[in-house]
């Protein structure tokens, strides 16, 4: 649908032909806002718990305060090391497929790539 000379130019219709819905001929003027501060009024339950809050601490605050819960450990934890005798070394057997190595015949055997 293309737009005619009978639409061009008005501020009722749109480029191809619609009737725009809030067009700029007819503006609706708003009222202005007034900004008025917010009153809260603190009821009688507001208040008890208030007061309760006070009176009562929670079980996390008396817990915290006892000091009887584990406390974290900040320093750096040692690397692991394997220290045992079984594994003689790491060899690469297949598209760098790290094997541990445990014989001197196991070790010959990956560099021979025998498979069994």
């Amino acid at each position: 649908m293309g737009a005619t000379n009978f639409y061009m130019g008005s501020l009722r219709y749109d480029p191809t032909g619609r009737k725009r819905k809030n067009h700029a001929a007819n503006r609706v003027k708003k009222k202005a806002v007034e900004f008025k501060p917010i009153t809260i009024e603190v009821s009688s339950l507001d208040k008890l718990r208030a007061q309760q809050a006070v009176q009562y601490k929670s079980l996390m605050e008396e817990y915290m305060e006892s000091g009887n819960y584990p406390k974290s450990d900040t320093s750096k934890k040692e690397t692991m090391k394997y220290t045992g005798t079984l594994v003689k070394g790491i060899a690469t057997m297949h598209k760098s497929n790290a094997v541990p190595v445990i014989s001197q015949q196991e070790a010959e055997d990956i560099s021979k790539m025998r498979r069994n």
